[in-house]
């Protein structure tokens, strides 16, 4: 039993940490003024005719703060990589020049940084959301647990243990997002 109660702590913890990685890879993609590769994340382009990740057809760089360097590995493969960042509508406007795409990040305005805190927010709401189901999912399967012979004292410890993780989180969510919230707000 109390190894069943263990495995089950162990899975919220995955559940939580999971929801951190994602919504640390999410705010990767939104763009604080400052170039980043990340920021093409999930793009994909047409590749011989297979749907191929952009990172996997091309050399992704930052040469400076204002500007990101595809570099296809293929020189064919410029302008459906050209094609493929339009259309993703990411409010870039890459430029060819036969080698690489040249993609120069515009400065944000104060209306588009609120915008982006509001986004940044919302990201971090779904990451508590994802924590408050697995800590629910825990603690449900805690009291299945107790009716199957698990001693009360046991699943009541192993709640709190639970509610330390939720709690613990919590916490990395906040610092997350205050830290990404000062990157965008940042001139």
């Amino acid at each position: 039993m109390e190894e069943e109660m263990d495995l089950v702590i162990e899975m919220a913890k995955e559940k939580m940490e999971n929801a951190i990685k994602y919504l640390s890879d999410e705010l990767a993609k939104l763009r604080a003024g400052k170039a980043s590769p990340h920021m093409l994340d999930g793009l994909t382009v047409d590749y011989y005719g297979a749907v191929t990740p952009l990172d996997r057809v091309s050399n992704i760089n930052t040469p400076d703060a204002r500007t990101i360097l595809v570099q296809p590995w293929e020189k064919n493969m410029l302008e459906p990589i050209e094609k493929a960042i339009l259309q993703a509508n990411l409010g870039f406007n890459p430029i060819n020049n036969g080698e690489v795409l040249r993609i120069v990040v515009p400065a944000l305005t104060e209306e588009r940084r609120k915008v982006l805190v509001k986004q940044v927010k919302g990201e971090g709401e779904n990451a508590r959301v994802s924590i408050r189901n697995a800590r629910r999912e825990a603690n449900d399967e805690l009291k299945k647990l107790q009716k199957e012979g698990l001693p009360e004292d046991l699943e009541k410890s192993a709640q709190q243990e639970v509610q330390k993780l939720t709690d613990s989180f919590n916490g990395k969510v906040e610092e997350i997002l205050e830290r990404k919230e000062k990157e965008i707000m940042t001139v």
